[in-house]
Protein backbone atom coordinates (compact mmCIF):
# COMPACT_ATOMS: atom_id res chain seq x y z
CA UNK A 1 0.00 0.00 0.00
CA UNK A 2 3.09 2.41 0.51
CA UNK A 3 4.80 1.61 -2.37
CA UNK A 4 1.22 2.27 -4.10
CA UNK A 5 0.95 5.51 -2.33
CA UNK A 6 4.59 6.48 -3.08
CA UNK A 7 4.20 6.10 -6.94
CA UNK A 8 1.37 7.73 -6.96
CA UNK A 9 2.56 10.93 -5.05
CA UNK A 10 5.42 10.61 -7.77
CA UNK A 11 3.03 11.42 -10.53
CA UNK A 12 2.41 14.65 -12.46
CA UNK A 13 -1.12 15.85 -12.63
CA UNK A 14 -1.42 14.97 -16.18
CA UNK A 15 0.19 11.61 -16.01
CA UNK A 16 -2.91 11.37 -13.33
CA UNK A 17 -5.43 12.63 -15.33
CA UNK A 18 -4.75 10.48 -17.65
CA UNK A 19 -4.28 7.48 -15.48
CA UNK A 20 -7.60 7.82 -13.95
CA UNK A 21 -9.46 8.20 -17.21
CA UNK A 22 -7.70 5.13 -18.66
CA UNK A 23 -8.63 2.96 -15.55
CA UNK A 24 -12.37 4.45 -15.23
CA UNK A 25 -12.53 3.88 -19.29
CA UNK A 26 -11.61 -0.19 -18.54
CA UNK A 27 -13.55 -0.24 -15.55
CA UNK A 28 -16.91 1.24 -17.25
CA UNK A 29 -16.25 -1.14 -20.30
CA UNK A 30 -16.04 -4.38 -18.37
CA UNK A 31 -19.95 -3.22 -17.10
CA UNK A 32 -20.76 -2.77 -20.55
CA UNK A 33 -19.47 -5.87 -21.73
CA UNK A 34 -21.94 -7.79 -19.20
CA UNK A 35 -25.10 -9.87 -20.51
CA UNK A 36 -26.97 -7.26 -18.14
CA UNK A 37 -26.06 -4.18 -20.28
CA UNK A 38 -27.43 -5.41 -23.36
CA UNK A 39 -30.88 -6.10 -24.64
CA UNK A 40 -29.57 -9.10 -26.80
CA UNK A 41 -26.43 -10.74 -26.90
CA UNK A 42 -23.28 -8.82 -24.76
CA UNK A 43 -21.73 -6.25 -27.28
CA UNK A 44 -18.40 -6.61 -27.70
CA UNK A 45 -15.04 -5.42 -26.76
CA UNK A 46 -14.08 -3.22 -29.27
CA UNK A 47 -17.68 -2.09 -29.88
CA UNK A 48 -17.92 -1.44 -25.50
CA UNK A 49 -14.38 0.25 -25.40
CA UNK A 50 -15.81 2.75 -28.48
CA UNK A 51 -19.00 3.41 -26.47
CA UNK A 52 -17.56 3.54 -22.73
CA UNK A 53 -14.63 5.99 -24.59
CA UNK A 54 -17.32 8.32 -25.90
CA UNK A 55 -19.10 8.67 -22.44
CA UNK A 56 -16.57 9.23 -20.34
CA UNK A 57 -14.85 12.02 -23.02
CA UNK A 58 -18.16 13.38 -23.49
CA UNK A 59 -18.27 13.01 -26.86
CA UNK A 60 -21.19 11.20 -28.52
CA UNK A 61 -20.28 9.46 -31.10
CA UNK A 62 -21.82 5.77 -31.04
CA UNK A 63 -21.36 2.63 -33.35
CA UNK A 64 -24.67 0.93 -31.95
CA UNK A 65 -27.90 2.11 -31.37
CA UNK A 66 -27.82 3.67 -27.88
CA UNK A 67 -31.65 2.80 -27.09
CA UNK A 68 -32.37 -0.54 -29.12
CA UNK A 69 -29.12 -1.91 -28.25
CA UNK A 70 -28.15 -1.59 -24.41
CA UNK A 71 -30.73 -2.06 -21.21
CA UNK A 72 -31.67 -0.04 -19.08
CA UNK A 73 -28.66 -0.93 -17.13
CA UNK A 74 -26.60 -0.58 -19.77
CA UNK A 75 -27.64 2.78 -20.26
CA UNK A 76 -26.98 4.04 -16.99
CA UNK A 77 -23.73 2.70 -17.11
CA UNK A 78 -23.32 5.04 -19.90
CA UNK A 79 -25.20 8.09 -18.21
CA UNK A 80 -22.70 7.51 -15.48
CA UNK A 81 -19.88 7.67 -17.47
CA UNK A 82 -20.88 10.96 -18.86
CA UNK A 83 -21.58 12.34 -15.72
CA UNK A 84 -18.13 11.13 -14.18
CA UNK A 85 -16.12 12.30 -17.47
CA UNK A 86 -17.88 15.29 -17.34
CA UNK A 87 -17.06 16.49 -14.37
CA UNK A 88 -16.26 13.64 -11.80
CA UNK A 89 -12.83 12.38 -12.97
CA UNK A 90 -11.47 16.19 -13.11
CA UNK A 91 -12.23 17.52 -9.53
CA UNK A 92 -11.51 14.13 -8.32
CA UNK A 93 -8.00 13.64 -10.33
CA UNK A 94 -6.82 17.17 -8.96
CA UNK A 95 -7.91 16.72 -5.49
CA UNK A 96 -6.43 13.35 -5.46
CA UNK A 97 -3.34 14.91 -6.28
CA UNK A 98 -3.40 17.69 -3.67
CA UNK A 99 -4.26 15.28 -1.50
CA UNK A 100 -1.18 12.85 -1.93
CA UNK A 101 1.25 15.92 -3.16
CA UNK A 102 2.27 18.85 -0.77
CA UNK A 103 4.01 20.63 -2.58
CA UNK A 104 3.18 21.73 -6.07
CA UNK A 105 5.47 23.39 -8.68
CA UNK A 106 4.48 26.39 -10.87
CA UNK A 107 4.76 24.20 -13.99
CA UNK A 108 2.31 21.49 -12.00
CA UNK A 109 0.08 24.61 -11.75
CA UNK A 110 -0.20 25.41 -14.98
CA UNK A 111 -0.71 21.79 -16.30
CA UNK A 112 -3.95 21.84 -13.83
CA UNK A 113 -5.11 25.26 -14.92
CA UNK A 114 -4.68 24.92 -18.05
CA UNK A 115 -5.94 21.32 -18.65
CA UNK A 116 -8.48 20.72 -15.92
CA UNK A 117 -10.70 23.31 -14.24
CA UNK A 118 -8.60 26.65 -14.83
CA UNK A 119 -9.94 27.58 -11.58
CA UNK A 120 -7.72 28.83 -8.67
CA UNK A 121 -6.02 26.02 -7.03
CA UNK A 122 -5.86 27.09 -3.44
CA UNK A 123 -9.11 25.91 -2.46
CA UNK A 124 -9.80 22.36 -3.77
CA UNK A 125 -12.59 21.65 -1.64
CA UNK A 126 -14.33 24.87 -2.26
CA UNK A 127 -13.63 23.99 -5.87
CA UNK A 128 -15.04 20.25 -6.17
CA UNK A 129 -18.11 21.21 -3.87
CA UNK A 130 -18.73 24.07 -6.35
CA UNK A 131 -18.88 22.05 -8.90
CA UNK A 132 -21.20 19.49 -7.97
CA UNK A 133 -23.64 21.94 -6.51
CA UNK A 134 -23.38 23.67 -9.58
CA UNK A 135 -23.95 20.48 -11.86
CA UNK A 136 -26.74 19.39 -9.87
CA UNK A 137 -28.20 22.40 -9.46
CA UNK A 138 -28.16 22.97 -13.64
CA UNK A 139 -29.03 19.68 -14.84
CA UNK A 140 -32.01 19.48 -12.30
CA UNK A 141 -33.63 22.21 -14.02
CA UNK A 142 -32.67 21.34 -17.57
CA UNK A 143 -34.36 17.66 -16.73
CA UNK A 144 -37.28 19.73 -15.45
CA UNK A 145 -38.11 21.61 -18.49
CA UNK A 146 -37.80 19.04 -20.83
CA UNK A 147 -40.14 16.68 -18.47
CA UNK A 148 -42.28 19.36 -19.88
CA UNK A 149 -42.25 17.89 -22.95
CA UNK A 150 -41.12 14.03 -22.55
CA UNK A 151 -43.41 13.43 -19.34
CA UNK A 152 -46.67 14.28 -21.40
CA UNK A 153 -45.27 11.66 -24.41
CA UNK A 154 -44.10 9.30 -22.73
CA UNK A 155 -45.67 8.56 -19.10
CA UNK A 156 -43.95 9.71 -15.82
CA UNK A 157 -41.71 7.43 -15.26
CA UNK A 158 -40.04 6.92 -18.70
CA UNK A 159 -40.62 10.55 -19.48
CA UNK A 160 -38.68 11.59 -16.34
CA UNK A 161 -35.65 9.07 -17.28
CA UNK A 162 -35.39 10.69 -20.35
CA UNK A 163 -35.46 14.23 -19.41
CA UNK A 164 -33.31 13.39 -16.43
CA UNK A 165 -30.53 11.59 -19.24
CA UNK A 166 -30.74 14.05 -22.36
CA UNK A 167 -30.67 16.85 -19.71
CA UNK A 168 -26.98 15.03 -18.18
CA UNK A 169 -25.83 14.30 -21.63
CA UNK A 170 -26.49 17.45 -22.72
CA UNK A 171 -24.82 20.01 -19.71
CA UNK A 172 -22.21 17.29 -20.20
CA UNK A 173 -21.99 18.42 -23.58
CA UNK A 174 -21.84 14.20 -24.55
CA UNK A 175 -24.79 14.60 -27.35
CA UNK A 176 -25.82 10.76 -26.49
CA UNK A 177 -29.60 10.95 -27.28
CA UNK A 178 -32.06 7.95 -26.50
CA UNK A 179 -33.97 8.09 -29.85
CA UNK A 180 -32.39 6.67 -33.06
CA UNK A 181 -32.77 9.96 -35.26
CA UNK A 182 -31.17 11.87 -31.71
CA UNK A 183 -33.22 14.75 -31.64
CA UNK A 184 -34.74 15.38 -35.19
CA UNK A 185 -37.64 14.78 -33.91
CA UNK A 186 -38.18 17.57 -31.93
CA UNK A 187 -36.85 20.50 -34.66
CA UNK A 188 -39.83 22.63 -33.93
CA UNK A 189 -40.16 21.83 -30.24
CA UNK A 190 -38.95 25.50 -28.81
CA UNK A 191 -38.33 23.79 -25.13
CA UNK A 192 -36.45 20.87 -26.22
CA UNK A 193 -34.49 23.46 -28.43
CA UNK A 194 -34.47 26.10 -26.23
CA UNK A 195 -33.35 23.83 -22.88
CA UNK A 196 -30.78 21.47 -24.59
CA UNK A 197 -29.22 24.80 -25.88
CA UNK A 198 -28.67 26.58 -22.88
CA UNK A 199 -27.56 23.71 -21.17
CA UNK A 200 -24.95 22.95 -23.77
CA UNK A 201 -24.06 26.85 -24.11
CA UNK A 202 -23.61 26.39 -19.56
CA UNK A 203 -21.43 23.43 -20.33
CA UNK A 204 -19.29 24.82 -22.57
CA UNK A 205 -18.35 28.39 -21.07
CA UNK A 206 -16.56 26.49 -18.26
CA UNK A 207 -17.00 26.14 -14.47
CA UNK A 208 -15.12 29.16 -13.71
CA UNK A 209 -16.75 31.63 -15.66
CA UNK A 210 -20.47 30.49 -14.28
CA UNK A 211 -18.94 30.85 -10.77
CA UNK A 212 -17.24 33.60 -11.58
CA UNK A 213 -20.92 35.20 -13.03
CA UNK A 214 -22.99 34.07 -10.00
CA UNK A 215 -20.42 36.16 -7.94
CA UNK A 216 -21.08 39.35 -10.13
CA UNK A 217 -24.62 38.77 -9.54
CA UNK A 218 -24.34 38.10 -5.65
CA UNK A 219 -21.96 41.24 -5.86
CA UNK A 220 -24.32 43.40 -7.98
CA UNK A 221 -27.88 42.80 -5.24
CA UNK A 222 -25.50 43.94 -2.57
CA UNK A 223 -24.52 47.11 -4.49
CA UNK A 224 -20.78 46.17 -4.56
CA UNK A 225 -18.42 47.06 -7.78
CA UNK A 226 -17.77 44.17 -10.05
CA UNK A 227 -15.17 43.57 -12.79
CA UNK A 228 -15.28 40.46 -15.05
CA UNK A 229 -11.40 38.72 -15.24
CA UNK A 230 -9.89 38.71 -19.00
CA UNK A 231 -10.60 35.35 -19.33
CA UNK A 232 -14.46 35.40 -18.19
CA UNK A 233 -14.40 38.16 -20.97
CA UNK A 234 -13.16 36.46 -23.72
CA UNK A 235 -14.95 33.34 -23.11
CA UNK A 236 -18.83 34.85 -23.48
CA UNK A 237 -17.43 37.25 -26.21
CA UNK A 238 -15.73 34.82 -28.13
CA UNK A 239 -18.34 32.15 -27.66
CA UNK A 240 -21.01 34.66 -28.83
CA UNK A 241 -19.12 35.38 -31.60
CA UNK A 242 -18.91 31.89 -32.62
CA UNK A 243 -22.48 31.16 -31.97
CA UNK A 244 -23.89 33.97 -33.87
CA UNK A 245 -21.72 34.17 -36.83
CA UNK A 246 -21.79 30.37 -36.82
CA UNK A 247 -26.02 30.51 -37.08
CA UNK A 248 -26.03 33.27 -39.92
CA UNK A 249 -23.35 31.61 -41.95
CA UNK A 250 -25.06 28.27 -41.94
CA UNK A 251 -28.64 30.17 -42.64
CA UNK A 252 -27.23 31.76 -45.64
CA UNK A 253 -25.19 28.70 -46.96
CA UNK A 254 -28.61 26.32 -46.49
CA UNK A 255 -30.82 28.94 -47.64
CA UNK A 256 -28.66 29.35 -50.79
CA UNK A 257 -28.26 25.53 -51.53
CA UNK A 258 -32.13 25.18 -51.12
CA UNK A 259 -31.97 23.08 -47.91
CA UNK A 260 -34.99 24.39 -46.22
CA UNK A 261 -36.75 24.88 -49.66
CA UNK A 262 -39.88 22.97 -48.95
CA UNK A 263 -39.81 23.80 -44.61
CA UNK A 264 -39.85 26.79 -44.40
CA UNK A 265 -37.78 30.08 -42.97
CA UNK A 266 -39.05 29.39 -39.36
CA UNK A 267 -37.75 26.14 -39.52
CA UNK A 268 -34.27 26.97 -41.37
CA UNK A 269 -33.89 29.31 -38.27
CA UNK A 270 -34.50 26.52 -35.60
CA UNK A 271 -32.41 24.04 -36.94
CA UNK A 272 -29.50 26.97 -38.33
CA UNK A 273 -29.27 28.76 -35.06
CA UNK A 274 -29.43 24.51 -33.12
CA UNK A 275 -26.97 23.52 -35.12
CA UNK A 276 -23.98 26.75 -34.62
CA UNK A 277 -24.49 25.89 -30.86
CA UNK A 278 -24.18 21.86 -30.94
CA UNK A 279 -21.49 21.76 -33.24
CA UNK A 280 -18.62 23.21 -31.23
CA UNK A 281 -19.39 21.15 -28.26
CA UNK A 282 -22.54 18.67 -27.67
CA UNK A 283 -22.94 16.51 -31.15
CA UNK A 284 -27.20 16.82 -31.28
CA UNK A 285 -28.50 17.50 -33.83
CA UNK A 286 -32.21 18.52 -35.39
CA UNK A 287 -31.27 17.45 -39.03
CA UNK A 288 -29.77 14.89 -41.12
CA UNK A 289 -26.24 15.94 -41.46
CA UNK A 290 -25.56 14.95 -44.76
CA UNK A 291 -28.61 17.09 -45.58
CA UNK A 292 -25.94 20.13 -45.46
CA UNK A 293 -24.19 21.66 -47.86
CA UNK A 294 -20.28 20.97 -48.37
CA UNK A 295 -19.39 24.66 -47.32
CA UNK A 296 -21.64 24.23 -43.80
CA UNK A 297 -20.06 20.75 -43.80
CA UNK A 298 -16.59 22.71 -44.12
CA UNK A 299 -17.87 25.33 -41.63
CA UNK A 300 -18.92 22.84 -38.99
CA UNK A 301 -15.24 21.27 -38.99
CA UNK A 302 -14.04 24.57 -38.28
CA UNK A 303 -16.29 25.00 -35.09
CA UNK A 304 -15.43 21.52 -34.00
CA UNK A 305 -11.82 22.32 -33.71
CA UNK A 306 -12.39 25.56 -31.83
CA UNK A 307 -14.82 23.15 -29.79
CA UNK A 308 -15.39 24.77 -25.82
CA UNK A 309 -14.02 26.96 -23.41
CA UNK A 310 -11.05 25.80 -20.80
CA UNK A 311 -12.57 24.03 -17.89
CA UNK A 312 -15.75 23.13 -19.44
CA UNK A 313 -17.22 19.42 -20.40
CA UNK A 314 -16.01 20.16 -23.99
CA UNK A 315 -12.98 19.95 -26.26
CA UNK A 316 -11.21 21.40 -28.77
CA UNK A 317 -8.09 23.86 -29.18
CA UNK A 318 -10.72 26.19 -26.70
CA UNK A 319 -12.54 29.57 -27.34
CA UNK A 320 -9.55 31.40 -25.46
CA UNK A 321 -7.12 29.66 -27.53
CA UNK A 322 -8.86 31.10 -30.51
CA UNK A 323 -9.23 34.55 -29.50
CA UNK A 324 -5.29 34.85 -27.95
CA UNK A 325 -4.53 33.43 -31.21
CA UNK A 326 -5.84 36.04 -33.67
CA UNK A 327 -4.43 38.73 -30.95
CA UNK A 328 -1.34 37.44 -31.35
CA UNK A 329 -0.97 37.27 -35.28
CA UNK A 330 -2.72 40.72 -35.34
CA UNK A 331 0.31 41.86 -33.06
CA UNK A 332 3.35 40.29 -34.73
CA UNK A 333 1.54 41.25 -38.20
CA UNK A 334 1.24 45.15 -37.12
CA UNK A 335 4.82 44.70 -35.66
CA UNK A 336 3.74 45.15 -32.16
CA UNK A 337 5.97 43.77 -29.30
CA UNK A 338 3.74 42.47 -26.82
CA UNK A 339 -0.29 40.73 -27.49
CA UNK A 340 -2.53 42.86 -25.47
CA UNK A 341 -6.24 42.26 -24.85
CA UNK A 342 -8.85 44.64 -23.45
CA UNK A 343 -5.88 46.53 -22.31
CA UNK A 344 -4.12 43.86 -20.33
CA UNK A 345 -0.63 42.68 -21.41
CA UNK A 346 -0.80 38.08 -22.34
CA UNK A 347 2.46 36.63 -20.80
CA UNK A 348 5.16 35.75 -24.16
CA UNK A 349 5.04 32.21 -22.52
CA UNK A 350 1.38 31.85 -22.97
CA UNK A 351 1.19 33.57 -26.47
CA UNK A 352 3.70 30.89 -27.63
CA UNK A 353 1.65 27.97 -25.60
CA UNK A 354 -1.25 29.00 -27.76
CA UNK A 355 1.56 28.54 -30.97
CA UNK A 356 2.31 25.40 -29.64
CA UNK A 357 -1.33 24.42 -29.40
CA UNK A 358 -2.96 25.18 -32.83
CA UNK A 359 0.08 23.39 -34.46
CA UNK A 360 -0.17 20.04 -32.84
CA UNK A 361 -3.64 20.01 -33.00
CA UNK A 362 -2.82 20.33 -36.72
CA UNK A 363 -0.88 17.94 -37.08
CA UNK A 364 -2.52 15.57 -34.82
CA UNK A 365 -6.21 15.63 -36.91
CA UNK A 366 -3.58 15.14 -40.17
CA UNK A 367 -1.10 12.57 -38.78
CA UNK A 368 -4.90 10.76 -37.76
CA UNK A 369 -7.03 11.79 -40.71
CA UNK A 370 -3.57 9.76 -42.60
CA UNK A 371 -4.06 6.54 -40.58
CA UNK A 372 -8.05 6.43 -40.37
CA UNK A 373 -8.02 6.84 -44.31
CA UNK A 374 -5.27 3.95 -44.55
CA UNK A 375 -7.24 1.66 -42.00
CA UNK A 376 -10.53 2.28 -43.97
CA UNK A 377 -10.22 3.38 -47.58
CA UNK A 378 -9.47 1.15 -50.47
CA UNK A 379 -8.98 1.77 -54.06
CA UNK A 380 -7.91 4.89 -56.27
CA UNK A 381 -9.31 8.47 -55.52
CA UNK A 382 -11.87 7.98 -58.38
CA UNK A 383 -15.27 8.52 -58.44
CA UNK A 384 -16.04 5.65 -56.02
CA UNK A 385 -13.60 7.79 -53.44
CA UNK A 386 -15.75 10.95 -53.92
CA UNK A 387 -15.48 12.81 -51.02
CA UNK A 388 -14.31 10.58 -48.74
CA UNK A 389 -11.39 13.25 -47.19
CA UNK A 390 -14.44 15.23 -46.22
CA UNK A 391 -15.74 12.87 -44.66
CA UNK A 392 -13.27 11.38 -42.64
CA UNK A 393 -12.05 14.62 -41.77
CA UNK A 394 -15.24 15.16 -40.59
CA UNK A 395 -15.54 11.88 -38.25
CA UNK A 396 -11.86 13.02 -37.02
CA UNK A 397 -12.10 16.28 -36.01
CA UNK A 398 -15.23 15.96 -34.33
CA UNK A 399 -13.59 12.97 -32.15
CA UNK A 400 -10.84 15.41 -31.62
CA UNK A 401 -13.05 18.16 -30.68
CA UNK A 402 -15.19 15.68 -28.44
CA UNK A 403 -18.38 16.69 -30.18
CA UNK A 404 -19.76 13.53 -31.52
CA UNK A 405 -21.62 14.84 -34.57
CA UNK A 406 -21.24 12.34 -37.76
CA UNK A 407 -21.66 11.94 -41.02
CA UNK A 408 -22.52 8.36 -40.48
CA UNK A 409 -18.91 6.99 -41.14
CA UNK A 410 -18.50 5.75 -37.68
CA UNK A 411 -20.85 2.97 -37.30
CA UNK A 412 -19.27 1.66 -40.77
CA UNK A 413 -15.66 1.56 -39.03
CA UNK A 414 -13.32 -1.61 -39.08
CA UNK A 415 -12.02 -2.44 -35.44
CA UNK A 416 -8.75 -0.70 -36.04
CA UNK A 417 -10.95 2.54 -37.08
CA UNK A 418 -12.77 2.47 -33.96
CA UNK A 419 -9.65 2.11 -31.85
CA UNK A 420 -8.01 4.95 -33.69
CA UNK A 421 -10.96 7.14 -33.12
CA UNK A 422 -11.41 6.07 -29.43
CA UNK A 423 -8.11 7.43 -29.32
CA UNK A 424 -8.90 10.72 -30.38
CA UNK A 425 -11.61 10.94 -28.29
CA UNK A 426 -9.33 10.39 -25.57
CA UNK A 427 -6.44 12.49 -26.53
CA UNK A 428 -9.34 15.24 -27.26
CA UNK A 429 -10.25 15.33 -23.90
CA UNK A 430 -7.46 14.99 -21.32
CA UNK A 431 -6.40 17.85 -23.66
CA UNK A 432 -3.52 17.73 -26.36
CA UNK A 433 -1.25 19.35 -24.09
CA UNK A 434 -1.63 17.36 -21.54
CA UNK A 435 -1.15 14.16 -23.08
CA UNK A 436 2.01 15.93 -24.71
CA UNK A 437 3.61 16.59 -21.50
CA UNK A 438 3.07 12.75 -20.56
CA UNK A 439 4.46 10.84 -23.29
CA UNK A 440 7.48 13.42 -23.59
CA UNK A 441 9.86 13.62 -20.83
CA UNK A 442 10.63 16.56 -19.43
CA UNK A 443 14.50 17.77 -19.82
CA UNK A 444 15.43 18.78 -16.07
CA UNK A 445 16.65 21.20 -17.24
CA UNK A 446 17.41 23.97 -19.89
CA UNK A 447 18.62 22.80 -23.51
CA UNK A 448 21.96 24.10 -24.59
CA UNK A 449 21.82 27.90 -26.08
CA UNK A 450 23.93 28.17 -29.59
CA UNK A 451 25.36 30.99 -31.62
CA UNK A 452 21.99 32.67 -33.65
CA UNK A 453 21.84 32.37 -37.65
CA UNK A 454 18.89 33.60 -39.33
CA UNK A 455 16.78 31.29 -41.86
CA UNK A 456 15.06 32.32 -44.54
CA UNK A 457 11.61 31.45 -44.43
CA UNK A 458 8.05 32.03 -46.33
Amino acid sequence: MSRLKHRLQNLSPAATLVNFYALAILAATALLMTPFAAQGAPVGFVDALFTITSAMCVTGLTVVDTASTFSLFGQLVILATIQLGGLGITTFSVYLFFYLRSGVGLRDRWVINETLVHSPVRSMHDLVRAVIHLTLLIEGIGAACLALVFVPQFGWLQGSYYAVFHAVSAFCNAGFALFSDNLIGYRNDPIVNLTIMALIILGGIGFLVMRELHDIWQRRRRGLRWRLSLHSKLVLLTSSILIVAGWAALLVLELTSGTFRSTGLGEALWVTLFQSVTTRTAGFNTIDLNAFSVPSIFLMIVLMFIGASPGSTGGGVKTTSLALFLAALYSRLKGYRVTSVFKRTVPDETVNKTFTLFLLAALWIGLMTFFVLLSEVTGSAGSQNQGVLLQYLFEVVSAFGTVGLSLGVTPKLSDTGKLLVAMLMFVGRVGLLTFAFVVVKQAGREGTEYAEENIMIG
